[in-house]
């Protein structure tokens, strides 16, 4: 993949920050572009520990010398598209795992300023995913994308962090 990368017609920086999110991962964070259309990014973020988006770990003995370990819940897909503009324009980027959030709608969307007014060319591609994966871990009802969630979390904060992780464990799979 580096090589097809390092071999197209890209922007150079669109290049560096590719190779960089390859060899160099922010934690919890996976992308890696299509081999089809370098610009199309699949992305995997694990919500963070301590939210009702974080993962469970659990381990399984099978026998007296193998130890299976296997992530369950926590592991969010989203697609991240680089428009012909980037740098000069916010990548466009959406959850395609359902998730309980205040900030993200039902078709994915995601409310985050520097997604919108407050992108800077200055930004990159890991910044943005890690600013998106900080937004797991501190919903803002107060600037919301679905009313109804942003509501339930204003007047019961115990049952839609209750929900929250309901469905992370519903439909935040690893597989």
């Amino acid at each position: 993949m580096a090589g097809a990368i390092a071999n197209s017609n890209l922007p150079r920086r669109i290049i560096k920050e590719t190779q960089r999110l390859l060899t160099e991962p922010a934690e919890g964070i996976s992308a890696s572009p299509a081999e089809d259309n370098l610009r199309y990014f699949s992305v995997m973020i694990l919500g963070p520990a301590q939210s009702p988006y974080e993962g469970k770990i659990s381990f399984l003995l099978c026998s007296s010398s193998e130890l299976l370990c296997f992530f369950s819940g926590g592991a969010f897909r989203l697609e991240l598209f680089l428009p012909e503009e980037y740098p000069m324009a916010a990548p466009k980027v959406r959850f395609l795992t359902k998730i309980y959030h205040p900030n993200i709608d039902k078709l994915g969307r995601i409310c985050l300023d520097i997604l919108k007014d407050k992108w800077s060319p200055a930004l990159q591609i890991r910044t943005v995913l890690l600013s998106i994966q900080a937004l797991l871990s501190a919903p803002n009802p107060e600037d919301p994308l679905d009313e109804n969630i942003a509501k339930h979390w204003k007047t019961d904060q115990g049952g839609a962090i209750a929900t929250a992780r309901e469905w992370t464990q519903l439909y935040a799979t690893s597989n």
